[in-house]
């Protein structure tokens, strides 16, 4: 059996500036698929409101939508380090309500270690919760629970101030207890910047240049499980809609033509049984 990726393993990648791999999955049977694949973690994320409910953003994921999805994702006993994500306003009110909810995907999800979106503001939860002995990966930049207070889904970090903020965010991360920190639509030579002024703390860019630590994507999108939009930053390796779409047309043309099933698909019983029966 692979020895399972750990914190102390990700901290050292970083240290030897080995790429770290992250991979977003929702569920039992994607979570097998990435895991064998070899990536270093997966993010139980709360994108999931977008890419599993539906909805415009993932403002209305919950506490319970996060445990559901993260207890599907450990059922596949992966060798990748699992990271729950903390839905808002399960950790904004205050430091107790944080850590009961952060030792909630320990506790019941099973995961590793948890994420929060955040800068300075939120180094005191993260203090406490490192204190407790739960991990945390920080994520600045763009923070989608914040969308409302950034006016939509934009780059960050244009200017002095913002940029200067978001290197100064970093170092308290870091200095904080984070382990990592994922950076979202970040100009690329910032993203950099932030990367090698930290010494402990690996940097994961989604839309933030290769100069980071690591990367990540959503598995919808890096597989093309649907078609419409598609954010710059995702390359798509697969095209799973088309596949998906001319799959079942095929089998709903070969329903239609009574062509399947066919009998290798069908069982059998025994002809004496059968004349029996009125």
């Amino acid at each position: 059996m692979l020895k399972k990726v750990s914190v102390t393993d990700i901290k050292t990648m970083k240290q030897k500036g080995e790429p770290i791999t992250m991979i977003t999955a929702y569920d039992v049977a994607m979570a097998r698929n990435v895991d064998e694949a070899g990536v270093d973690m997966i993010l139980v994320g709360d994108s999931l409101g977008n890419v599993i409910m539906g909805l415009s953003s993932t403002l209305p994921v919950t506490m319970d939508d996060m445990i559901h999805h993260t207890k599907c994702v450990m059922r596949s006993e992966p060798r990748a380090l699992v990271v729950g994500d903390m839905p808002f306003m399960s950790y904004q009110a205050d430091l107790a309500e944080g850590l009961r909810n952060a030792a909630r995907f320990l506790k019941e999800g099973g995961c590793a270690a948890v994420k929060l979106e955040g800068g300075a503001e939120v180094c005191p939860l993260v203090e406490k919760l490192t204190a407790a002995g739960i991990p945390v990966m920080a994520h600045i930049g763009l923070t989608p629970q914040s969308v409302n207070q950034l006016g939509g889904f934009k780059v960050q970090g244009k200017d002095l101030q913002a940029a200067q903020k978001l290197i100064d965010d970093a170092k308290k991360l870091e200095e904080a207890g984070a382990f990592a920190c994922v950076l979202e639509c970040v100009p690329a030579p910032l993203a950099e910047k932030i990367t090698r002024s930290l010494t402990s703390m690996a940097t994961i860019g989604i839309g933030a240049g290769s100069g980071c630590d690591g990367q990540v994507l959503v598995c919808n999108d890096l597989l093309g499980v649907s078609a419409g939009f598609c954010p710059k930053f995702v390359k798509k390796y697969a095209d799973l809609h088309s596949i998906t779409v001319n799959a079942v047309k095929n089998y709903c043309a070969d329903v239609k033509a009574r062509s399947y099933p066919g009998p290798e698909h069908s069982f059998k019983m025994d002809d004496a049984v059968l004349e029996r029966l009125y």
